[in-house]
């Protein structure tokens, strides 16, 4: 090897089985702020009890120095550094430590620890960030009371917050300085921590508990924006009341505070009585947020509120137990979700999240378990697996059991563990105990990664249907042999002549291979399996595309009916890219799903919301998914021929559809939302189909509308036709709203997303343009995030988009290595891809650690990607 090509040392692995207890308690904090935006003196005063043996008190550090060190009241030189840690040692069972640090919080652009932004100050310390702003044993499983001293000028920081509640306030001697205590009575982690300063106004509501406690409820932002937190107000009284009613969960404290902040590396974080949330998940008007927009508030909102219970009062034990909280809470907010609104609709959009994501993770070389065996840097471990993954487990756990009996494991889970650091393990075990059932098998989901592949054969003799069901779970890195798991199928069986079935079943396949047999059949039903998408598997079912129209036509589980409306055109693409099918079966596969999307359309007995589901084509991923090695430009041209054909074949009744929707006025209403969403996908087909009128139709639409999701969908299919219509539109949409950063995020957005011939081009240029920062989040993710799952900018054959990705990392790193990171696994999936592109994939990753100075997270991505 070249020697100037070597590697770093490898950083230091965490193994989840070399937990130890922490050697001292530190049962209560008292922190004391001095604020300023470019020096905020930070005095912790910590009071300790020893837990073990060692007399060494360990105190995490991470880019801070300590300019001062006592032992109960006195100062003490009984203290050395131990790389980024502070050790102190103490030789009697308590004591008081207190030491005084200082930070630079506009210096801090990793917006880990305390941080500027946009001239507040503001916190974000999970997983390791409170390390960034004192020393700290910051581990979950120490739990404190922590007491929080804030002060500053008035002038800049008129708001101080934290979490509990706030016991005093006042002015300072004359110097134009203000101050405030906060309390908050419960123990909790370091990483719970939040503290928020800065010039803010409230939107203030109240609601009272289950139990007649009044809470003072207040979302927090800048002057200007509190017209846009109704919603988000909202929310966060639902969730608080269904969390009572269908989990027992009432609120604890008398004040309940949401801050909005521009700059934020995460979606939200759920502080013990302070949420401290990205903006786009908080403000929302018709004017600037599309009903996705609005959807995602609710959920979030509701996520963070969750986690009160599943998080906080019961919090996890270590890092590797991560999905303990974060899964179950998913969980939580899909079913909240659900309540609220469409639950079929719903559970599409969830399990398409699920495979365009966590489906690749699984089978890449990123896999891993949703409770991880080992981590170098913890960050890494926010994924798609932990959170969806997570939460599709416990669902099964539920589908199991049935809502009651699971409502008793969880009731006895929070009853057993509250105030504690718990783990996976004691969570499946309060569902055990709780709902009576063993899940000694069912534990290998928590520790086998990928994703199990179910086929399914049925066979039919003498009156019997006979389902024969095979599983196996493919190796994945550091796991070659697995064991079969427990998965639980809902399923129906179909009688074809009456479209009927005698009740829907529920198999569990927990052996390689099982035989169900279902009597009283004249003729071979039609199979109908993973109804509700019942465990997060792949399923390959011989079903023929006849019963695949069929069940798209006939089947009254409405995931079902999706899935083999998806299952038909999945099929019809891939024989289309193996050419294994002649061109006069092609062409009768291509009528076959021509006359289902117009049974779609036509159907009088759908709701707009599931009609516009039905129409959404198979993403490029997922179809990218189903191939060993895929060719992304194949698959791209395969599905917009089917696009085009679809669009060209079915245009009156496209144009019809897009007219009906049109005369629907703007609400929230399910008819609204829904009539909004087939514009969209009507003005997707004839775009592909028939251009000039999808560009008429799309701009007439941009004129007209009276609502962010009109006009973004209007801009998205203009931003993907070669039309002078596409630049008018883009310059009136950035005119209109380019003093709405979350708007100017969806301007960059679309144009990276799109299926323009030069949407590469348009993304450079973009970089280039006085609106794009790398020092937001938001902004780079809008961008580059969007060309990384775009293969029309991503997979460019010159490979130059492997480089645009490549180059991003390299500059985003020392800025931001958190966000830095996350770029890493669209490079990462190379292995999967036709060797020409692979290469010039891999060849990114290689160039990206040997990179001098790389952050932690970026290398640990980077290297596993490389294997």
């Amino acid at each position: 090897m070249n020697p100037s090509l070597a590697l770093p040392p490898a950083p230091t692995v965490i193994r989840r089985e070399d937990y130890q207890p922490p050697a001292w308690l530190v049962p209560e904090v008292t922190l004391t702020f001095t604020l300023g935006t470019e020096q905020t003196s930070v005095v912790a005063a910590l009071k300790v009890q020893r837990n073990g043996q060692s007399q060494t008190l360990r105190l995490n550090g991470d880019g801070i120095a300590a300019e001062a060190v006592l032992v109960d009241g006195q100062p003490t030189n009984d203290w050395r550094m131990d790389g980024a840690d502070l050790l102190v040692e103490l030789p009697g069972e308590s004591h008081e430590v207190s030491i005084t640090t200082a930070i630079n919080p506009a210096a801090n652009t990793q917006l880990m620890g305390l941080y500027a932004s946009s001239g507040m100050l503001c916190t974000q310390c999970e997983a390791e960030g409170f390390r960034r702003i004192t020393f700290f044993p910051d581990r979950p499983d120490v739990l404190s009371v922590y007491t929080v001293h804030m002060q500053g000028p008035k002038a800049q920081f008129p708001v101080l917050l934290s979490n509990g509640n706030c016991t005093q306030q006042g002015e300072g001697p004359g110097d134009g300085t203000h101050h405030a205590t906060w309390h908050d009575p419960w123990p909790k982690p370091s990483y719970l921590f939040a503290m928020v300063a800065g010039d803010l106004v409230a939107n203030h509501d109240t609601f009272v508990t289950m139990s007649g406690r009044k809470v003072d409820l207040n979302i927090w932002v800048r002057e200007g924006d509190q017209d846009r937190t109704h919603h988000a107000m909202q929310a966060l009284k639902d969730s608080m009341k269904w969390d009572e009613d269908v989990f027992g969960r009432e609120y604890d404290l008398d004040l309940f505070n949401i801050v909005a902040v521009s700059d934020f590396n995460m979606g939200a974080m759920e502080n013990k009585g302070l949420n401290v949330f990205n903006t786009r998940y908080i403000l929302a008007d018709p004017e600037t947020a599309t009903d996705a927009d609005y959807d995602g508030i609710e959920g979030v909102v509701a996520h963070e509120y969750f986690h009160n219970w599943s998080g906080n009062r019961v919090t996890c034990r270590d890092w590797f137990q991560l999905s303990l909280k974060e899964g179950f809470t998913v969980l939580r907010d899909q079913l909240f979700s659900q309540d609220m609104g469409s639950e079929s609709v719903k559970r599409i959009e969830d399990v398409r999240i699920l495979r365009a994501a966590q489906f690749p993770e699984d089978s890449g070389p990123l896999a891993h378990p949703i409770r991880p065996d080992s981590y170098q840097e913890i960050s890494n471990f926010y994924t798609s697996t932990i959170y969806n993954k997570g939460a599709e487990v416990i669902r099964m756990m539920r589908t199991l059991v049935g809502p009651e009996r699971f409502r008793a494991g969880t009731d006895l889970y929070f009853d057993r563990h509250d105030g504690e650091a718990a783990t996976c393990e004691q969570f499946v075990r309060a569902i055990e105990d709780g709902a009576g059932i063993d899940l000694a098998q069912f534990r290998l989901w928590y520790s086998q990664a990928g994703t199990p592949r179910v086929t399914a054969r049925l066979a039919h003799e003498d009156g019997v249907a006979t389902l024969l069901l095979t599983q196996s779970v493919p190796p994945t890195p550091g796991q070659s042999d697995k064991q079969p798991m427990v998965i639980p199928l809902r399923l129906a069986l179909f009688d074809r002549a009456s479209g009927k079935h005698q009740g829907e079943q529920l198999v569990v396949l927990d052996r390689a291979e099982m035989q169900f047999a279902f009597p009283g059949f004249a003729k071979r039903p039609v199979l109908s399996l993973g109804r509700g998408f019942s465990a997060p598997v792949a399923i390959d079912a011989d079903i023929s595309g006849a019963d695949l129209v069929f069940l798209a036509a006939r089947d009254d589980d409405p995931f079902a009916r999706y899935e083999a409306l998806q299952q038909l055109i999945v099929k019809h693409l891939l024989a289309v890219l193996d050419a294994s099918l002649s061109a006069a079966e092609l062409d009768a596969e291509r009528a076959a799903i021509r006359a289902a999307f117009a049974a779609v359309v036509a159907d009088p007995a759908l709701d707009d919301l599931m009609r516009g589901e039905l129409m959404v084509m198979p993403g490029e991923g997922y179809l990218a998914e189903q191939l060993l090695v895929a060719d992304p430009g194949a698959i791209r041209a395969a599905r917009e021929a089917l696009k085009a054909y679809l669009g060209a074949g079915l245009e009156a009744e496209l144009t019809a559809l897009h007219a009906r929707a049109s005369a629907v006025p703007y609400s929230l209403s399910a008819e609204a939302r829904g009539a909004r969403k087939l514009k969209t996908q009507a003005l997707a087909l004839l775009a592909a189909g028939v251009p000039d009128l999808a560009a008429k139709l799309a701009a007439s639409q941009f004129d007209a509308a009276d609502n962010m999701t009109d006009r973004q969908g209007a801009l998205m299919v203009l931003c993907g036709l070669d039309t002078p219509l596409r630049d008018d539109k883009l310059a009136a949409f950035l005119a209109r709203h380019a003093d709405e950063a979350l708007v100017v995020d969806k301007w960059f957005g679309l144009q990276a997303g799109s299926l323009h011939p030069r949407a590469l081009d348009h993304v450079e240029a973009l970089a280039s343009h006085p609106a794009f920062t790398m020092n937001n989040p938001n902004r780079v993710r809008a961008l580059y995030m969007s060309a990384a799952v775009n293969p029309g900018v991503f997979h460019v054959p010159s490979g130059e988009g492997y480089r645009l990705i490549g180059d991003l990392v390299l500059a985003l790193d020392p800025i931001n290595p958190q966000t830095a990171a996350r770029f890493i696994a669209p490079l990462g999936r190379w292995r999967r891809i036709e060797p020409v592109r692979a290469a010039m994939m891999k060849a990114q990753l290689e160039r990206i650690v040997a990179q001098p100075g790389l952050s932690k997270d970026t290398f640990e991505q980077a290297s596993k990607s490389l294997g």
